[in-house]
């Protein structure tokens, strides 16, 4: 429920319109939610193995320091809580609230709304992960119905006779095939891919799992594989019940299909749908991302009170706090719109950066090994068994370079907002190297 906690939020409801702007042909458009869904099943791959291999508090935090060197996991904590973290939990929390004030109609100003849900599900979160967890599962349970009550929806609406014309599989391509046909069809990877990004958030409680390194990968491989079979389901209903021109002229192609389904009523059941799925990212996020922040605090390379955790609930109390805070900040300020365009950047340089760990860890081992032979060591420490990415390194190779040109990709579409991106990072470098001063400073007075 985590894993797929992470990935469904509101984008499958509203990101296959874009989609379909881009490419035009009912082959095309489930192409790229197949491509996309491909991707990120590889992506799970490498974060199932990076978890059986160090399921530590922090994930990708702990990953990049102990492959490169601690400042590239203190520059992944710091991009994730300025930019990855605030912004996009931000920007979700007021998504939430304008479905709340539609339905509602509550004279309570928007961003207020988005700033009281996200001390709620702050203080939820500070009560413990079993409670955390809790609460996410029952959002998630209800996204998914909320996906499947679309899915009945279309299904409906094509067994009626005459309400939906059978589709055009013919042509397949909408141009000839051409560098054009190729990058308009990679451009359709950043709204998929963006509603298939979230998979890496389970990794950040990898330590506080039973027996995760048996459990993570489970989790991991079912929950993307899960997600992949909604999505891809969902937009072939869009298609079926709208047609490609169809779902490009309706920026919220749920809505459309309920609405033809159901009236008005099927308008206002997915509203509710879209508020309850907005929400439960925003719940994974206050259960996840703080963790990263723990870590660094533990390592310190950050305020040493980020590392306490509650006497009770066990859980790392102030970075919770942390982070809703500063999402809570943004949303009442009201620069999450702008925070979104450059998310992306960050999000998929970071994917980038911690799937190739995994050739640093894998060559560590096989040097290891090798060493152990050479010295005939018997009781040479051996690595842990565990998952092992299938096709590796191919597979891990391509996700990479995927990684790779999305994020420029993203730089050449969103130049300045990207700049503005980079620049938060860079910020970082100084930062880090005077807290790990600090630590060191504190470290020899202890």
């Amino acid at each position: 429920m985590i894993v797929m906690g992470g990935i469904v939020g509101s984008g499958i409801f509203i990101n296959s319109y874009v989609v379909a702007q881009l490419v035009h042909t009912p082959a095309l458009i489930l192409g790229a939610w197949i491509a996309g869904g491909a991707l990120a099943l590889v992506g799970g791959f490498v974060y199932a193995e990076l978890a059986g291999r160090m399921p530590a508090v922090g994930g990708q935090y702990a990953y990049l320091r102990e492959a490169f060197h601690p400042a590239f996991g203190f520059l992944y904590g710091w991009a994730l809580l300025f930019v990855i973290g605030a912004g996009g939990t931000a920007a979700t929390a007021v998504t939430f609230a304008k479905y709340f004030h539609d339905l509602s109609h509550f004279g309570v100003p928007e961003n207020l709304v988005a700033a009281i849900a996200v001390a709620i599900l702050t203080i939820i979160n500070c009560l413990g992960v079993r409670a955390g967890s809790g609460v996410q599962s029952f959002f998630m349970v209800l996204r998914i119905l909320a996906v499947a009550l679309v899915i009945a929806a279309g299904v409906w609406i094509v067994l009626r006779p005459g309400e939906a014309p059978p589709l055009a599989w013919h042509p397949v391509l909408d141009r000839p095939v051409s560098f054009d046909l190729l990058t308009v069809f990679g451009a359709t990877m950043v709204p998929v891919m963006f509603a298939y990004g979230g998979w890496q958030t389970s990794n950040f409680i990898a330590a506080e799992v039973r027996d995760p390194r048996r459990n993570m990968p489970r989790a991991l491989l079912l929950g993307v594989i899960g997600v992949i079979v909604l999505y891809v389901s969902v937009n072939y209903i869009y298609v079926r019940a709208l047609g490609p021109a169809g779902l490009a002229a309706i920026k919220t192609p749920a809505s459309a299909v309920m609405h033809h389904a159901m009236g008005a009523a099927g308008s206002a059941i997915i509203a509710v749908a879209i508020a309850i799925s907005t929400l439960g990212f925003l719940s994974n996020a206050m259960l996840t991302y703080p963790r990263v922040y723990f870590a660094m605090a533990e390592d310190k390379v950050f305020p040493r009170v980020f590392a306490k955790v509650g006497s009770r609930s066990r859980v790392p109390v102030w970075s919770i706090a942390l982070q809703g805070a500063l999402t809570a900040t943004v949303a009442l300020l009201g620069t999450y719109e702008q925070i979104l365009s450059y998310v992306i950047v960050m999000d998929w340089l970071f994917f980038g950066l911690s799937a190739s760990c995994l050739f640093v860890f894998r060559r560590r081992e096989k040097l290891a090994a090798s060493e152990a032979m050479e010295s005939a060591d018997t009781h040479a420490d051996s690595p842990p068994p565990g998952y092992r990415v299938p096709g590796h390194p191919w597979t891990t190779g391509i996700f990479v370079v995927a990684a790779g040109l999305i994020v420029l990709n993203t730089i050449f579409k969103f130049p300045r907002d990207s700049a503005v991106a980079v620049c938060i990072l860079l910020v970082g470098v100084p930062v880090y190297f005077l807290f790990r001063a600090q630590g060191r400073s504190t470290k020899h007075t202890e």
